[in-house]
């Protein structure tokens, strides 16, 4: 009983964490959700395109149920990283269309297995795992995801989850300029320069 329990509750965070990070391309331009806004390269589209890729892996080949259509392989070096930026001829589309098709498969593994379930993920040190293992795994994973969209999301345009419509222009400046001036102060004491 309790198994089913937790089974639902973490399924069902990573159901809505999954749609919180897609929507995270809503009301962008293509180049908006494809351009680099970090050194490394980080993107709206590349972080949904990443996860659809290894949570398909995950609830795929890790359980021996694999996704129906062709990924690439796990220990090619030559494809690593290119799971994190779409191609000029990879639409929105397709990118977002792939993600709801690993979600429906990986929903398909969560609700066909026991949370004790038997897996293997050649690529972790330890590479038996249990379905308990792999959805705390996936919910994490797509939960950093999801905050990495959050700021880049403000990057863009200033928009965030939580503040939608909730607030105004300057009650984020007021709030920016308070938090800069205690990090300045604390810098300040710090070194001892405030007495």
């Amino acid at each position: 009983m309790i198994d089913d329990v937790a089974k639902e509750c973490l399924h069902s965070e990573l159901r809505e964490v999954r749609e919180v990070l897609v929507r995270k391309l809503d009301g962008l331009g293509e180049y908006e959700i494809r351009r680099p806004l970090t050194r490394t390269g980080t993107n709206l589209l590349g972080l949904v395109k990443h996860l659809a890729l290894w949570e398909s892996r995950y609830f795929g080949e890790v359980f021996d149920r694999p996704f129906p259509e062709p990924l690439p392989r796990w220990d090619d070096l030559g494809q690593r990283g290119t799971d994190l930026w779409a191609t000029g001829h990879e639409t929105r589309e397709e990118i977002v269309g792939r993600y709801r098709r690993a979600w429906a498969h990986s929903d398909a593994t969560i609700a066909a297995l026991a949370l004790d379930a038997p897996g293997h993920v050649p690529w972790w040190p330890r590479p038996r795992v249990v379905l308990v293992n792999v959805l705390v795994h996936m919910l994490t994973e797509t939960g950093r995801h999801a905050g990495h969209a959050d700021i880049l999301r403000e990057q863009l345009d200033g928009s965030t989850e939580a503040a939608t419509g909730q607030r105004d222009e300057a009650f984020w400046e007021a709030r920016r300029d308070r938090i800069e001036q205690a990090a300045v102060k604390y810098a300040r004491t710090e070194r001892g320069l405030d007495g």
